[in-house]
């Protein structure tokens, strides 16, 4: 059976829930991943309107789309963070507050807590997002880390995630970690250790994402591998990165995205330099079953073409692993 085609509603938040609903339906998607800000799922109405969840899922059933999953990436950034006045421009107001940083960290905490209750009401298993990290800006070594430095950040996520965790388990959801710069997992090292952190828990898996790995020289068909108990959602984003030097290298040199001096960029699915077959290769053979759901990000494309084009793209792209050798065919069982 090929797997569902969702789009995901993050880059889409400025239109109410049913403009993207009706959009996505007509492009070709199966389904919406749920971002946890603009209108789209609200986590605090969630739980307290007893017939908020259905009438999200009637929205989307007027459009003949389902939803797998929710995210709340930018709640889950202030967990760890070190709190600035950038997060005021990305945090709901109650999570905000006062803005006193520790302050800021316990209620997006609590808000994680109360997204895997809004996402067992509305009966998806997953949800994914970031978790911030307070040792973000030690991933160069200059002046050098002490050596518990790096040690306490692992400590203090596994202290600050933990009992998001256990609410995690209580109403049986997983929590998918977008595994990206800024967070306490950017490549593999990272993720095995953020893993060990949580002495391996399993509700802490991964939202694996190859755009975020690929430009950093990071394997990320071998992520699927190693980790191939823990994917619990996948992102389908591309990025293209240069063949020779740039003015700005992999660090970005402080461009916007879409300058030309940038070393990488994200693009439209397929027409970056992500290897695509190999990774739905990986995804068969670890027995993947869950949507593949497109995060639509290119500065020099208008999003409404692109988002239409990779959910063909997607879709085209899919397939079942086989039900045995090729050659099997050629076998006898005449000795």
């Amino acid at each position: 059976m090929p797997r569902p085609a969702t789009l995901f509603t993050g880059q889409w938040a400025d239109l109410s829930l049913e403009t993207i609903a009706k959009k996505a339906s007509s492009w070709g998607y199966d389904g919406l991943e749920l971002a946890c800000w603009g209108d789209h799922f609200d986590v605090q109405r969630a739980l307290d309107e007893d017939d908020y969840c259905q009438q999200r899922k009637d929205l989307l059933a007027k459009y003949d789309l389902n939803v797998w999953a929710i995210s709340n990436h930018l709640v889950g950034q202030g967990v760890c963070d070190l709190i600035d006045e950038r997060h005021k421009d990305v945090l709901p107001k109650h999570v905000w507050g006062d803005g006193d940083p520790e302050g800021v960290r316990q209620r997006a905490a609590e808000e994680m807590k109360d997204t895997a209750r809004a996402a067992a009401k509305l009966g998806v298993p997953v949800v994914n997002g970031f978790t911030g990290s307070s040792i973000w800006g030690r991933f160069y070594s200059f002046p050098p880390n002490k050596p518990d430095m790096v040690d306490k950040g692992y400590e203090d996520f596994a202290n600050r995630w933990n009992p998001i965790l256990d609410v995690f388990d209580e109403v049986d959801i997983k929590f998918g970690l977008e595994v990206h710069p800024t967070e306490i997992a950017f490549d593999i090292s990272s993720a095995e250790r953020a893993i060990e952190a949580l002495d391996g828990r399993e509700a802490f898996g991964f939202n694996y994402d190859p755009s975020h790995l690929g430009y950093q020289g990071v394997d990320y068909v071998h992520f699927i591998e190693n980790f191939s108990d823990r994917i619990y959602h996948v992102h389908m984003k591309d990025v293209w990165w240069s063949d020779s030097p740039k003015r700005a290298g992999v660090f970005g040199g402080h461009l916007d995205f879409g300058h030309q001096d940038r070393y990488w960029d994200f693009v439209s699915v397929g027409r970056g330099d992500i290897d695509f077959d190999r990774i739905i290769r990986a995804l068969n053979r670890i027995q993947y079953d869950g949507p593949l759901s497109v995060e639509w990000e290119d500065s020099g494309m208008d999003r409404e073409f692109g988002a239409e084009e990779s959910c063909h793209y997607v879709k085209e792209i899919d397939f079942s692993p086989a039900e045995g050798a090729f050659d099997s065919a050629f076998a006898s069982d005449e000795e």
